[in-house]
Parts: structure tokens; C-alpha cells; sequence
């Protein structure tokens, strides 16, 4: 009887690891990501210690971050209108491209993709920045990691670069001779990342069986995805190896993969981009997308 209790228990608490988010769950979620938004209209990272003095100055990534999580966790900002002032005046008329919070900085390519997708989840005009934001990623564009999330800013924007071909052989000289990208343990990362880039780009993925099959042994016991040589798996790579998966119309162990992202969540309703981290913008973006396609048909 003592036996059988057990596994009735053990196998309790394996569904729990696995089932969907409840209603309450995405509730909390939407609550803390709807707490970081700034006076100024952008949202920040992660919430700021209770004993600062410094005024909070929103990000452009953290709000990038932030309104899609909202989406994925049906949920909206608090206070839309302000937000799109923020987004709009992180802009750079001069260079076409964008910095992360109003005047601050120079623009860069990272900042610039995600300023284009905080534009579109608040549905702003793209006559506002369209033209001018794909000339300064195409121009300033050289590593892969530019070139990756260029090729997220353009899919948003619906238009293919001019550079296309040029990035893709560029992608293609890190490439595998079967066809992956990486080595090791972080395989799976970079042929995630490599391959979403790819195919946004309007590429062809060569070898796409040896592909999925790096993708799939990249899953670690713990459900996630890792980085190289790092022990723990964790939510943005999972998220880049997940995109990539998608994009193909596969997907890894599902439950694995879930239960991972269940470990990384907070009390706060945040999540962190590990199991026992603090909660951020960024981790709980990533964990509501990833369980928004593990709950795709």
C-alpha cells in the first residue's frame, strides 16, 4: 500500500510539472510584468530595490520584452498610450536607428531590431521609422548576433533585406560540414540560432535531418537548453533552440521542456532565466512564449 502511495504521489507531481498554466498563474504573470512599467512609459528589466532613491528610466529592450510577454500572457500594459510616447522617442531621426531609453546613448543594432518590434506590438505607423531603421541595420550589421536579431526586425517588418544573401553567406561559412553549427554541448544553441536566422532570411536549411537530430540531443535532463559548457540549462537558449524547432514545425519533449520552464517561475509570478534566479523581464518573456508554442497543435 506504502508503495502504491508513492507512485500515485511521484506521478502527482510529475502532471503538476507538466500541465499548462492556470488562468491565476498567467494572472500573476501579467501583474508583474505590468509592475515594471516605468513613469516614463518604458517598463524595466526587473523591479527595483525598495531602498534605491535613483528615479527608474525605462529600457527599450525590457519594453520590448515586456509587451510580448503581455501578448503571449493576454495581458496589456497599464498605460499603452505613454508607452508608445517612450517607444517613439527612443528613435533617432539622425541615424534611423534607436537607443534604449529617450536621448541615452548611441543606437545600435540589437536595440534598433527590438525598438522595431515595440513598434508593432503597439501597432505604431512604420512610416514613422520603417525606411530609416532597416538602412542602419543593414549598414551596421556585421556580427551573426547582429545579423540574427536584424533578421527578427525584418520579419516584423515584412520586407526582405538587401543584404539577405550576403548575410546568409555569411551564416553558411559557420556551418557544419553535416549541416549543424557548434560543437558539444552547445550545438543545439547555436544550430538554433543559426537556423531561425536562416530561415527568416528566405535561406534553405541544408541537412535538416542531422539538424533536428543535434536539436533534439541537445535537450538536457532537466528539460532545458544550455549554453556551452555551462552546467544548467536555461530560458533564452531554450527559447532560441525552441524558435528554431517551431520555425521547422517540430518541437522537442514537450513535457521536458515545460517542467523546465514551471522550475524557473516565481512567486512574484515572474520568472527567472534559470531555476532560482530572480525574476525579469526577460526570462518571463521567453517562458511565456516557449509555453505558447508547447500549447500549439
Amino acid at each position: 500500500m506504502y508503495r502504491l502511495m508513492l507512485v500515485l504521489m511521484v506521478g502527482a507531481i510529475g502532471l503538476i510539472s507538466v500541465r499548462a498554466q492556470t488562468a491565476d498563474e498567467k494572472k500573476a504573470s501579467v501583474a508583474y510584468v505590468q509592475s515594471l512599467q516605468a513613469a516614463d512609459g518604458g517598463f524595466l528589466a526587473t523591479k527595483p530595490l525598495p531602498t534605491s532613491n535613483v528615479k527608474p528610466v525605462g529600457s527599450l529592450r525590457a519594453t520590448s520584452s515586456s509587451l510580448r510577454a503581455l501578448k503571449y500572457l493576454g495581458g496589456e500594459p497599464r498605460d499603452a498610450k505613454t508607452c508608445a510616447k517612450f517607444i517613439q522617442g527612443c528613435f533617432d531621426k539622425a541615424s534611423g536607428g534607436f537607443t534604449d531609453s529617450p536621448g541615452a546613448g548611441k543606437p545600435d543594432v540589437f536595440v534598433t531590431s527590438v525598438g522595431v518590434m515595440a513598434s508593432a506590438e503597439l501597432k505604431l505607423p512604420t512610416l514613422l521609422y520603417a525606411d530609416a531603421a532597416a538602412k542602419f541595420l543593414e549598414e551596421n550589421a556585421k556580427t551573426f548576433e547582429d545579423i540574427r536579431i536584424a533578421a527578427a526586425a525584418f520579419e516584423t517588418l515584412g520586407t526582405r533585406p538587401k543584404q539577405a544573401d550576403a548575410w546568409l553567406e555569411q551564416i553558411a561559412k559557420m556551418r557544419n560540414a553535416d549541416g549543424t553549427y557548434g560543437k558539444g554541448d552547445g550545438a543545439a544553441r547555436d544550430t538554433g540560432g543559426a537556423v531561425s536566422a536562416v530561415l527568416r532570411l528566405g535561406g534553405k536549411i541544408e541537412q535538416r535531418d542531422n539538424v533536428l537530430k543535434v536539436l533534439k540531443d541537445g535537450q538536457r535532463s532537466d528539460g532545458g537548453f544550455g549554453k556551452a559548457e555551462a552546467k544548467d540549462s536555461d530560458l533564452e537558449t531554450s527559447y532560441r533552440v525552441l524558435r528554431s524547432f517551431m520555425m521547422l514545425k517540430e518541437k522537442p519533449d514537450a513535457a521536458k521542456l515545460r517542467a523546465f520552464v514551471g522550475k524557473c517561475r516565481n512567486t512574484d509570478g515572474g520568472y527567472g532565466v534559470s531555476p532560482g534566479q530572480p525574476s525579469n523581464v526577460g526570462a518571463t518573456y521567453f517562458a511565456s512564449i516557449i509555453l505558447h508554442w508547447l500549447d500549439e497543435k
